[in-house]
């Protein structure tokens, strides 16, 4: 899972992008790589779209080598319920009263793109809890 939330702080705007695995029931491994931009990126869109940006950059990292590599750790425990998908977590909600709502379909359509399974607020908890941890 991968995800990247923001912050706007008085001198700049820090992003964080989280990369989430997880082994259901058992844990997870986590980390995060930190962006600032000197300057306060206020337009929510440029933001938005923005995260999306850095979100697709750790994304194009995992090349189809490095996936079928990953694949092939997970292949002997399939049958214990193990998958593998690679998600692509936007801090947006498509709640009627979400100010993001406007830009779920360009961002999903981003991220779909990529061939990661977009996910939304309130399943988009690398971008909304994780990473948004560390922009504080």
């Amino acid at each position: 899972m991968l995800g990247t939330d923001s912050q706007v702080h008085p001198s700049h705007t820090l992003f964080i992008t989280g990369i989430v695995i997880q082994n259901v029931g058992k844990g997870a491994w986590a980390c995060f790589r930190k962006e600032i931009v000197d300057r306060q990126m206020t337009t929510l869109h440029e933001r938005i779209s923005y995260e999306t940006s850095l979100t697709e950059q750790v994304a194009s990292f995992f090349t189809e080598k490095r996936k079928n590599e990953l694949i092939e750790v997970v292949l002997p425990h399939i049958y214990k319920g193990a998958t593998f998908t690679i998600e692509g977590h936007i801090d947006i909600g498509s709640g009627d009263r979400n100010r993001t709502r406007v830009y779920v379909n360009e961002m999903v359509s981003r991220i779909e793109s990529l061939g990661m399974e977009p996910k939304i607020k309130p399943d988009s908890i690398v971008a909304s809890s994780y990473a948004n941890r560390y922009t504080k």
